[in-house]
């Protein structure tokens, strides 16, 4: 393999391939089901199937194949068949639903609003994870082009990840035969911890979301004549979270939502700290003098990958600032956002959670909890020499710099069923989120010089697959 030759020939397929699609699907307010009730309906979902499958029909390899499979109710799955030369199975992943729109972009940017500066592509979903698709293909035709022998592989694209995959499991089994048994599994839809080599992420948290809901009234009264003998809605909800997490200092107080870090996974971040030093702080728009929840890098990395964490994310019942009067509301809705550690049973912590936010309410309040489905965590399997290798030797190739592995705070609900359905299987899970690229926030872009690097170094490993 040239490896020169098949960096060129990436650099030029996403010059001329990748950005102008990239560019349209931004565009798109192509949300998650959670965050958009009339998906289909308002036919945006059905605007981005159109795009992605009408490209990659152009761009696929010989004899591939490429199948939409779509039930009536649920997103539709993009199925990328291409035969293998030999010995084999690979399956790659990757998502096109979208987060919400979220406020606070710089002027000139917007989540539907693509712009190219300073070799970055913002806009909602390009680095989450419109690029999966494009580059997937993009690597197997550069190796196609430099006629490599490949074993089969198959690219999976689905559109409810944002949702946490609620579709997912029915089309496993659904597309049973097609997908078979993966010997490897390469997922575009993670972080980095700098764009100076390639990374790949061995654990990822879970995911339970839900709405805490506390009625105290029927409806809003003057809070001059109701305040101080009717409870605010606002405090019990304060006083239920405190059941969840101590106030002070972040941490879950739920054994069931907690689990015993490998020493491995310590070391493994040890190492993380020891490449980038305070960059896992500055990575942060930290606002004025804030300061993050611990001086220690390694317990502070930690806590974003491997212990439980509660974000309140939403809330219903709060009017704006600008146009609430003095009423003693009837009621605080809160959306909350639980990650918990790889190795958590997710059924499990969601009754204990629920558990602890029914029972015995304050002053007998109306109080009712409501979840998505959970999402598990995952933890990688050992890792094979021969993959441990061809990660290094690609990163050194194309980014002059040795790879590394990283814990993510994140959750991608299909390796954790990959995981319990293919044991054997080994993953490489990467991806272009780091420092800045703020996916589900405001800002979010797509770092252009390194997703063509990371291209090569995927097109580098799925080459070394051994014969």
């Amino acid at each position: 393999m040239n490896n020169t030759q098949l960096q060129n020939t990436i650099n030029t397929f996403w010059d001329e391939n990748i950005i102008p699609p990239l560019i349209d699907y931004i565009k798109i307010p192509n949300k998650s089901p959670s965050f958009d009730s009339e998906w289909k309906s308002n036919g945006h979902m059905d605007r981005v199937l159109v795009l992605a499958s009408e490209w990659a029909k152009t761009h696929l390899p010989e004899n591939a194949t490429l199948t939409v499979k779509e039930t009536d109710g649920r997103t539709p799955l993009i199925l990328v068949d291409i035969p293998g030369d030999r010995d084999g199975n690979i399956l790659m992943y990757g998502h096109l639903d979208k987060q919400p729109e979220m406020e606070g972009w710089n002027d000139g940017l917007g989540p539907w609003t693509p712009v190219i500066k300073d070799e970055k592509l913002y806009g909602r979903g390009g680095a989450d994870d419109g690029y999966a698709l494009f580059a997937s293909l993009c690597a197997v035709k550069a190796l196609k082009e430099q006629s490599a022998t490949l074993p089969r592989i198959l690219i999976l694209i689905e559109f409810c990840e944002e949702s946490g995959s609620p579709d997912l499991p029915y089309y496993m089994n659904l597309c049973a035969d097609v997908i078979g048994t993966p010997d490897l599994v390469v997922c575009l839809d993670s972080g980095a911890g700098d764009y100076k080599r390639f990374w790949t992420t061995t654990s990822l948290r879970g995911m339970i979301g839900g709405t805490l809901r506390v009625d105290v009234l029927t409806e809003g009264v003057h809070s001059g004549g109701a305040s101080g003998h009717v409870p605010s809605s606002f405090r019990i909800a304060r006083q239920l979270l405190s059941r969840l997490e101590d106030q002070n200092t972040g941490e879950i107080l739920l054994d069931e939502l907690k689990t015993q870090i490998p020493d491995y996974r310590i070391k493994e971040t040890e190492k993380f700290v020891s490449i980038l030093g305070n960059e896992v702080i500055d990575e942060f728009p930290w606002a004025d003098t804030m300061q993050p929840s611990t001086e220690n890098n390694v317990e502070g990395v930690l806590r974003r990958s491997w212990r439980p964490a509660l974000s309140v994310v939403g809330a219903d019942g709060l009017p704006p600032s600008n146009n609430a009067g003095n009423v003693l509301r009837p009621y605080t809705q809160l959306q909350l956002s639980m990650r918990i550690p790889p190795m958590v049973n997710p059924i499990e912590a969601q009754n204990a959670i629920e558990k602890v936010l029914i029972e015995n309410p304050p002053y007998n309040a109306s109080i009712s909890v409501h979840f998505e489905e959970a999402a598990s965590g995952w933890n990688a399997p050992e890792t094979a020499e021969w993959l441990a290798l061809a990660m290094n030797r690609a990163s050194e190739e194309f980014y002059g710099e040795s790879s590394c592995s990283l814990s993510e705070g994140g959750t991608i609900p299909f390796m954790a069923m990959l995981g319990d359905q293919f044991p054997r299987a080994q993953f490489v899970i990467t991806g272009v989120l780091g420092p800045g690229s703020n996916a589900h926030g405001p800002n979010e872009f797509l770092h252009v010089p390194y997703a063509k690097k990371l291209t090569a170094c995927v097109a580098f490993i799925l080459n070394n697959f051994p014969k």
